[in-house]
Order: C-alpha cells, then structure tokens, then sequence
C-alpha cells in the first residue's frame, strides 16, 4: 500500500468509497479561529502527532524507555510509539467536537455527518479524549482478541488532556454526543484505519502489543504523548492543512523535524558510553581525590545488578553530592538513562547546585550547559540562569551566544501554549505562543521547556524536592511531570528535610520511580533509621508491584554507609555496608552547654554572644523565629558590634537575602581565606541548617530535634585550616530556646513548639542533657558556660538521630515523654492522612495494572503556589513585591523610580523592581489574598503583572488585615499585631 503518498492517496489504496474518502477529507482537529487563520485536518494533526513521536523516538527518548517499548512492541518500538501518539485525537471525529466551531462545522455537515441537538449544559458536554477513548477500546478489545492489552491502552488516549477517567466515564451522557448510525460509525472506523495504515501498521489488529507497560511506565508514555501533542499543536510551527490532498505522513516529518530543530528541543545523553575507568567520574570529570564514602557509593553504582535505590548517609562535608554525580554518570550509562534531576530542600540550596551541575554537564559536552533547567520561582535572581536562557552577561564576564535583552521575560507566567485552540473551551488554557520561545539557531535553550509544567522534561534539571513532590500528586497533567523524571537519574539532597507531611509523597515519587526503573541517590548527614527503611520499603514496593513490603534493612556496619535496594528477578535484594567506612576526617569533641532562655526577645542570647566575641571570633546563631531573630540583632548592634553582625532569614527581600548570603560565604565559607573577619556574628533562622557552607567558631542555637541540631552543629569548624583564636581552638555549642520550669521540666519557646511538637523538643533535650547536664533555671550568664560536656562528631551522628527517633524512652522520669508521644502520634497520623488526600494512588489500588480511574477526584490545585501548599501542608505564603508610595507614583523598595502607575521601562528597572520580592508569613496569607494586587503599570511585563504590590504608604507601613507590615533594610519584613 502507498503510504508516502497524500492521505487520500491512503485511503484509495485501503478501498475506502468515494462517500467516506470526502467525509473524513472534512473531519477537521484544529479550527483557522484558534489555529493562525487556518484549518487543519484533523488527520493532519493525528500525523504531524506521530511524526513529532517519530523525532522524539530518535532525539529525546532514553535508550531504556525505547528499549522497553520494543520489548511490549515485539521489536517496532518506533512505529508502535508514533502510533500511540498520534492516536490520542480520534475522539475529535464525533459530533460533541465537531459542532463546536459553526464555521467549521458547516463542510461536515454538508458531507453527510449530520447530529441532532446537543446539550447546553457544560456537565453532560462530551470530552473529545473521553469520547476516544470510548471509540477506540471496543475496537481494539474486538481486534486484538485481548482484554488486557487494550485495558492499559485505551487509558493514554482518555488521559491526554491531563486527567484519567474510570471506565464508567466512558458512556456519553447523551446518545447524540458520540455520534448515532452508520455514517458517523463509519467515519469513527475510517478514521481510526486510515491513520494506522498511514503510519505503517497493515490494520489495527496489526498494533497489537506483545506485553504489556508496567503502571508507573504508562504514566510516562502518557506524558510523552502530551509532550507530543503539546509540540504538534503549536500553530506557528505546524500550519493548518484545509484540503486533503496536501495532508501525509512525509510532509508530517518534514513539518516535525523543521519544528524540533526550530524549538530547539533536544534529549540528554543519548546513550552516555561507560567510563573508562571505574572512578574516573569522581578523578577525572569532578577532579576529586575520591574519599572512602564517595569511592563506595561509585563502586556500589558499578556493582547493582539492576536500577535502585541508593540511600548515601554521610557527615556534612563530606562531598556526597559530587559522589551522587559521579554515581548517576555510571548508572546512566549502565542502565541507559538520559539526564539528571537533582533535588534540592530549599530555593536558597537550589541555586549553588545549579551553578555546579552547570559545570559537570560542560565535561560532557557544552551544548549541555543550555539544556539545564532552574526549577524554582525566584530563578532570575541567578546570574547563570540569566545569562543562559535570558542572554544576559555571564558571571565570568563571557557573554551568551544570543544578544543581551533578546527573550528577555520569558519564563514567568507562561501558560500551556500546546493545550490550544478547541481545548480552551474545557479550561485548558489559550493559543498564544509567547514570544522569543524560538530558538533561532537550534543550539540555544530551548524556551519550549519554560513553560508550566514542562521543566523537569528538560534533560538536565535542578530544583527543590517540590517538583518531585509534584509527581506524587492526583492533579492535572501529572504525567507530564512523571514524564520528566522517568529516563533519568534521580538525586535527592537533605532528604531528612522532609516532615511527615511531605515524607507521604516522597514515598508516593519513590513507589512510582521504582516500577518505572529510575534509579534514586538519596543524601543525608543525620537521616532516622525508621525513614531508611521507610524509603526502601517504598522503592521495593514499586518494583514488585505489590502494595505492601517489608524487607529489613541490615543495620550499617559504621557512618558513613551507603545503603542500597533493588529487584533482581522478581525478588527484593537490599544489602548496606558490611565494613566500617572511615570519613574523610577524624571525628573532634563539640562542647554542649546550655543557655536557658526562653524570652522572644533573647536578652540573654545577645549577653552570651557578645562574651562570645570580647576577644574576638566568628559566631554563628541560629534561632527558631524571624522575630526573635531580628530582636537579637537589634541587640547586638545597640552593644556595639555595629557591622560586625549580619542578619539572614526569609523575610527579607530577594535581593537583599541574595546579597548577605554571598557576603556571609565570602567571610565565611570556604574560600574565605584571609579575608575571614577577626570579628563576626551571623543572626539567622533555619535558613542556616542546610547547604549553608560557613565555618563558624561558636554555634548558638535554640533547642531543636536531634537531627536539626546535628545540621546546625555541622556549620561548626567545618573547614579545615580556618584561622581561629586561642579561645575558640575547641567548637562550642550553646543550646538555647529552653529553660527549667516546674520540677525541672523543660519549657520551649513557644514558637518552637508550634514548628517541631513537645515531643521531638523533649528527647532533643535529654540527650543534650547527658553531654551538658541538668537544665538549670538562673545561673546568671556566666554558669551556663561552666564545665561543658559534649559529643563527638560526626561519629556520635547515627547513635544520636537513632535515639532521637527511635522506640526506646530517653527522657527522664517526670518529663510527660509518654503523653508527649501520644499527641505527637496523634497530630502525625492527622498530617498523614491530610497528604493521603492528595496522593497520587490510593493504596489499595498501588497494584493495579493500568492508569484507570487514577484521578478519581482530581486536585483542584493548579498553580505552582497552590501546589506548593498541596506538598508542603498548609496555605503557603503569598509572594509579594515591596514598593514604596511616593507623592507623585511609586518607587521601588531601593529607591528606583518607577512612574506614576508603577511602570516600568526596562529590564534593569524590572529586576531593581525584583529585587524586593518576598513571600509573606502564612499568617498573613488570607489579607493578602483579599487585598494585594499587581499595579496597573505592570499589566505588560510577563514577570509583574501576577505578582501583587505590597505598597508601603509614604509613612513607611500599611495595614494588612490585623498587623501592621513595614520593610526595614536592616531587619526585614516587619509585622507587629495591632
């Protein structure tokens, strides 16, 4: 049969009569009023689907995913991918599409497909992916003679629009919807036949596949057909094709391949070759002396027999990420994977590991540099990203290949642009394709992957953990996110970060990542042993497709070790280190004494640190509470340290927290040198527990659980060589945020209770107890400093998080640690059962085969701020942008200028403007909501006209809700409670 001939050239050769060839040639997919002007086909957009799938299969698909549809495709993977692709817009030959556009729907009506009257009501209106799936799944039960190979099928087509219906959603809510008698059943079959015959299958008996996806597979695939679809709908790149004779499967390619090119679009690796040498990816491409713990983690990624789970616990310090690179190199090449994502807890953490994932794709091949994604809503306060994707000057002076402002702005409310034309009428989002999303020579980023939803399909990609959190929740277009983790290699940093909240979808991602073949590298210095075996149990679960396993973790032989679970042949193998694994330093005594206090203002601590620094030395303090974070300071500076003290939390705008934090790591960090103050104090919050690469010579910290504790004590003589005084030559720690009360018993701050529960504060202090002793009352500020005990780091690290977290009691009598537990249980399976609602699967159904009914009450969740409420428990803050009201406009929170309506001119205005962004406590979230909005002059730029104005009145405050908010340079966002 003709196959690269026209479509009617197709549908001769298949014996189609005259009749039917002129009501398919009719039938059209995308309308000239949401299409550019013109009409396309709607077999021309089945096939320019299929020939987007036929460039992906080549360029974008991991070797292991194509490897896997050949097998379920007896060997025609390619074709059997295109296919499936293409398929997904069937539906739209039934009347429900048809009549949706009048002007379209005349020439149908003209050729003999004729409907009755349909229904007004938006409830009983007929979902043109629902009603292909409802066409195709009778059919390919009849014609591939199997319930189970069309069960996993027919989902993928009722699924493309994001969500996927139960079976009992595909009967019409009205008969003429679907389209009734013999003509339009006709035109349905043709329709079907002709495109399997035009992409090269004999019928669609011949489609049949010989196995069959897993479940977490299918959610993949699922992804790539939107991704598809998305690519195929795109008006400027595919124009509509009104006549028949115009439309083939040769024109589709060459439409699709001019498209990839145009777009930019390209895959990762592409089959990555083994390592020469079995550390060379640490030695060679990282140029690292590799340490006894990264070399274990390399050979034990060399040594898997199959993708798994990878749990690294390691002290701080001790390069686990770099580890987790080179690890991820040797198992994309083994297993053929295709890119990276890598995980971070916090914007703050994300941007440091972009820069240096930046560095290690560019030993690859520095084409890579461009294909390597920011996943996080303040990315364009990263130099690197902007010069990257916006064109903007690098940070080492070079400049990006495209001119400077070209694109700029792209990247910030950019909606579905693939979701197009009729699918508006369902919500899902308008035509327009922004501008600069072109990539004019082919070898620049890609602007196809800054759009919503769409990052983690990137080849490379850095973020916070929420976006694999994403992954795990029951909302729309989920798939597409899955899509982008599936083919790669998943590093997961700080993963003690998560609470109980979030551990439910962390768990939910690991059950998914494990049956779709993905291999994790999860890294923490202080994780529980209940949440090792936690997390693998999760990623055993996925790969034996059952919902329930319990396979014990053998207890590590040392700390470091590296723990790692797997399937070989259906049965679960979970191994750890067998021999004790020296660090990279020798663990050193830290001194433990405490410093009762538990006034929000912190007096007392203030009183401390100046001792502290009489003589001179770096003091890090790390408290529970912006407030009382900003009241120490306020201390400290009225005693006189003046710019000796530096103040960092998440109240204060974006730029000025980007400005202390690099001032802070350059005093500070590792490359400080000579240019380490004599004298210094750092006042923060929780901000400073992770990935906060500083050395300090004194920790102040208020009490909190063990393993947070540990991180904080981490930032403790980190750095080798540092420059001390003779006082300091020991690390000390001052334990805060608590006093005797009543017998004895610790009393917290109050706010620290709120954050982490009396119970985890409790086992904290006890064990702080046995190295500093009982938790006196008074004492006055020199007794808290006497005769100080103290643990040995990091080799007491495991014994303490273990004790911490696990079943024993460790508090003394009298304390109410059994009552405390009790509420703590109590307050955590509320929070669980809260995350259940949002999980991806519903447990008793994790073992189900297919993607049926997945989204059987959908989230009505939809921007990424309501998302990161979703995973994150609770309404999230309202991210705002501070200016000021001046006589005659407004100005921006540094004095620039803006205009009379808050305009602005150009990109620097816009990122001075920027620069004042925050997000707001949660408590003030609903005031916001209700009263915030972008200023009129900001109606034109994409990265201002979502962002509301937190205009402070010429006075300097205003009033949201019941508090009074005001932005001080030195303290921050200000809110006092009127």
């Amino acid at each position: 049969m003709e196959r690269e001939g026209s479509i009617v050239a197709v549908m001769e050769a298949m014996g189609l009569s005259s009749v039917a060839i002129r009501r398919v040639s009719r039938l059209w997919g995308k309308s000239a009023a949401r299409n550019g002007g013109r009409t396309h086909l709607l077999l021309g957009h089945l096939l320019d689907t299929a020939a987007v799938a036929g460039v992906m299969w080549e360029r974008y698909l991991s070797v292991a995913f194509r490897r896997r549809l050949d097998e379920v495709s007896g060997g025609r993977g390619k074709l059997w991918f295109m296919w499936v692709c293409g398929i997904h817009d069937c539906g739209k030959a039934c009347p429900a599409f048809q009549a949706l556009d009048a002007v379209e729907a005349g020439p149908v009506l003209a050729s003999g497909l004729v409907w009755g009257r349909l229904p007004r009501d938006r409830r009983k209106q007929w979902r043109h992916d629902v009603a292909g799936a409802a066409l195709l799944k009778p059919r390919l039960v009849a014609e591939w003679g199997c319930e189970e190979s069309a069960g996993w099928v027919w989902p993928l087509v009722a699924g493309h629009h994001g969500a996927f219906p139960s079976v009992r959603g595909l009967q019409p809510p009205h008969r003429e919807v679907q389209g009734r008698g013999a003509d339009w059943e006709e035109a349905q079959r043709a329709v079907v036949d002709v495109f399997t015959c035009a992409v090269g299958f004999e019928d669609l008996a011949d489609v049949r596949p010989v196995g069959a996806l897993r479940k977490a597979e299918q959610l993949a695939l699922s992804g790539l057909i939107v991704m598809a679809d998305w690519i195929a709908s795109d008006s400027s790149q595919f124009p509509g094709l009104g006549e028949a004779a115009l439309v083939s499967l040769a024109g589709s390619r060459g439409r699709a391949e001019a498209a990839w090119g145009r777009l930019g679009l390209r895959g990762g690796w592409q089959g990555l070759p083994l390592p020469g040498d079995r550390m060379g990816p640490l030695t060679g491409r990282l140029g690292v002396s590799p340490r006894a713990s990264q070399r274990e983690l390399l050979e034990r990624a060399w040594s898997v027999p199959a993708p798994g789970l990878f749990v690294v616990e390691a002290p701080m310090g001790e390069g686990k990420t770099k580890a987790a690179l080179a690890a991820a190199e040797v198992l994309a090449a083994r297993f053929g994977l295709d890119g990276v994502f890598v995980a971070m807890p916090s914007q703050a953490t994300s941007d440091p590991m972009y820069e240096q994932v930046l560095r290690w794709v560019r030993s690859f091949d520095p084409v890579f540099e461009s294909h390597v994604a920011l996943l996080h809503g303040r990315r364009r306060f990263n130099a690197w990203w902007r010069a990257i994707w916006e064109g903007k000057p690098r940070p080492d002076g070079d400049r990006c290949v495209r001119e400077p402002g070209s694109g700029s702005g792209v990247g910030f409310g950019v909606e579905d642009y693939g979701a197009i034309d009729e699918d508006a009428d369902y919500g899902l989002g308008p035509a327009e394709v922004p501008a600069g999303c072109v990539s004019a020579e082919g070898d620049g980023p890609a602007h196809w992957f800054l759009g919503n939803k769409r990052g983690l399909l990137t080849a490379f990609a850095v973020g916070t953990v929420d976006h694999l959190l994403y992954a795990a929740t029951r909302t729309r277009h989920v798939m597409l996110r899955f899509a982008g983790l599936a083919g790669k290699v998943v590093v997961i940093d700080e993963v003690h970060a998560a609470d109980v909240y979030m551990r439910q979808f962390l768990v939910e991602a690991l059950r998914w990542l494990g049956q779709a073949g993905v291999p994790v590298v999860m890294l923490s210095a202080t994780l529980a042993p209940a949440q090792r075996q936690l997390y693998v149990d999760a990623y055993l679960s996925g790969v034996l497709g059952v919902a329930d396993v319990r396979e014990v973790v053998p207890e590590p032989a040392g700390y470091p070790c590296v723990t790692v679970a797997c399937g070989v042949e259906g049965r679960a193998v979970v191994e750890t280190s067998r021999e004790a694994v020296s660090s990279w330093r020798g663990s050193v005594p830290v001194e433990l004494a405490w410093l009762p206090d538990v006034d929000p203002a912190g007096a007392r601590v203030a009183d401390a640190v100046w001792d502290c620094v009489a003589d001179g030395g770096v003091v890090l303090v790390v408290v529970n509470q912006v407030t009382r974070a900003q009241r120490i300071f306020e201390a400290l500076r009225e005693r006189g340290l003046g710019g000796d003290v530096h103040l960092l939390h998440a109240r204060l705008c974006a730029a000025d927290r980007a400005d202390r934090t690099a001032e802070c790591l350059r005093l500070m960090g590792p490359d400080a040198g000579g240019e380490r103050p004599d004298r210094m104090v750092v006042v923060a919050t929780q901000l400073a527990e992770q990935s906060f690469d500083v050395d300090a010579d004194v920790l102040v910290t208020d009490l909190a659980p063990a393993d947070l504790l540990l991180q904080r004590i981490g930032r403790l003589h980190r750095h080798s060589g540092t420059r001390r005084p003779g006082a300091h030559r020991v690390p000390r720690v001052l334990v805060t945020g608590v006093e005797a009360g009543r017998e004895g018993v610790p009393e917290f701050l109050w706010a620290s209770r709120a954050i982490y529960g009396a119970w985890s504060l409790l086992r904290a202090a006890a064990l702080v107890t046995e190295a500093a002793g009982p938790l006196e009352g008074g004492g006055g500020r020199g007794a808290a400093l006497e005769e100080p005990g103290g643990w040995s780091v990091p080799a007491d690290v495991p014994g303490l998080v273990a004790r911490a977290y696990g079943e024993e009691a460790v508090c003394p009598g009298g304390w109410g640690e059994a009552e405390a537990w009790r509420q703590w249980q109590a307050k955590e399976r509320g929070r669980m059962d809260e995350a259940g609602k949002f999980l991806l699967c519903r447990p008793r159904e994790w073992a189900f085969p297919t993607l049926e009914g997945l989204h059987y009450a959908g989230s009505r969740a939809a921007t990424e701020e309501e998302l990161d409420a979703v995973v994150r428990d609770g309404e999230s803050g309202v991210e705002v942008v501070v200016v000021r009201r001046v006589a005659v406009g407004y100005r921006a929170v540094d004095g620039t200028w803006l205009g009379v309506h808050g305009e602005v001119d150009d990109d620097e205005v816009t990122d001075r403007l920027l620069g004042g962004m925050l997000r707001l406590p949660s408590s003030l979230t609903e005031a916001a909501r209700g009263g915030l909005r972008p200023l009129p002059g900001w109606s034109g730029r994409p990265w201002l006209r979502y962002l509301p104005a937190l205009v402070l009145e010429q006075e300097g405050s205003v009033l949201l809700g019941r508090d009074r908010v005001s932005y001080d340079g030195d303290l921050g966002l200000v809110v006092e409670r009127q």
